[in-house]
């Protein structure tokens, strides 16, 4: 029995008019995502991860952002045609996000369980014994001690680490269909890492929850996601199941991310490779591939049209002319 599609993006532009020029932030991506699955979407910064996950709730800023063109599908419904009033049933309550910076997306001022509380009696109409109650819960879920202590504190109370395990309570406090992670473990030391992403793989088998992980490195990803998106330059340039991705890449970008992380077997003196160059200038974009000018294997076709992402094997895609010389 083939399951529904929970969530899909469908050929989303993202555009954002500046002072330089038009900036093509969101180039015709497409992506679905499974009740229950872990799919990561990685790239270097200024890829387009972070702009294309703020979309989905409506909270790209306009002016100067625009979404041009394409479809977001939430349960059969096109999230673009949703009115801001039905978008804030959506927003937290079915679709929850757990922002890059957790300093600057909680609210300095207010206390812990105040904000806790906030989503909850909004979406699932507690009162406030009910939501204190369940904000207890959830501290308890994520791992913070003395949580009903906790509740009366303030963010500048909390280590970075503890301000996104609240965050993941938040996020997760009325059992959303589909949770965004955006940079979930940005500032965080490696052990910590490994507790938040171990925390939310937990979360997402215990409650089905399907999930969207925004990071920019492949190797944090490996061990939670079932597939993943490789982002260059506003566009998809590779996508597959984790484990074809890195048996066998098919673009030189993931290539080169992949040659950039440190691995267990690397022998005695081996050295990482760097993708050289840098990201390009999303206002000067020309016709050819974007990724040309860092690319060893770039020929004259590259320079002359933009590859098509393209299927390669069961499950793999690839947008890119020489995929099958890698």
């Amino acid at each position: 029995m083939k399951v529904e599609t929970l969530f899909s993006v469908e050929d989303l532009e993202i555009e954002f008019r500046t002072e330089t020029g038009l900036v093509k932030a969101v180039n015709g991506i497409s992506y679905s995502v499974e009740p229950g699955e872990v799919v990561a979407i990685v790239g270097e910064s200024g890829c387009g991860k972070s702009v294309s996950a703020m979309s989905v709730l409506g909270l790209v800023p306009s002016p100067p952002g625009r979404i041009r063109h394409g479809k977001i599908m939430f349960e059969g419904r096109n999230l673009l045609d949703l009115a801001e009033e039905d978008m804030r049933e959506v927003r937290g309550g079915q679709i929850g996000m757990i922002f890059q910076e957790p300093m600057t997306s909680l609210n300095p001022v207010l206390s812990i369980g105040v904000q806790m509380a906030e989503s909850m009696r909004q979406h699932l109409k507690l009162n406030r014994k009910q939501a204190t109650k369940r904000s207890i819960e959830l501290l308890e879920m994520v791992g913070i001690a003395d949580p009903e202590k906790r509740l009366k504190q303030y963010p500048h109370h909390f280590s970075g680490g503890m301000r996104q395990r609240v965050m993941i309570a938040i996020a997760i406090s009325c059992k959303p269909k589909l949770l965004i992670a955006d940079e979930p473990t940005t500032a965080l030391d490696v052990t910590i890492q490994a507790q938040i992403l171990e925390l939310m793989k937990t979360l997402s088998k215990e409650f089905q929850m399907a999930q969207v992980i925004i990071t920019h490195n492949l190797g944090v990803v490996a061990r939670y996601a079932d597939r993943v998106n490789v982002m260059y330059a506003g566009r998809i340039v590779e996508s597959g199941t984790t484990k074809e991705i890195y048996a066998r890449p098919r673009h030189p970008y993931t290539v080169g991310l992949l040659n950039s992380v440190p691995r267990m077997n690397m022998a005695q003196g081996e050295r990482l490779v760097p993708i050289v160059g840098q990201p390009p200038d999303l206002t000067r974009l020309d016709a050819g591939c974007a990724y040309r000018p860092r690319c060893n294997w770039a020929a004259d076709q590259c320079a002359m049209s933009i590859p098509e992402i393209q299927s390669i094997g069961t499950n793999q895609h690839s947008a890119c002319f020489n995929s099958g010389q890698l």
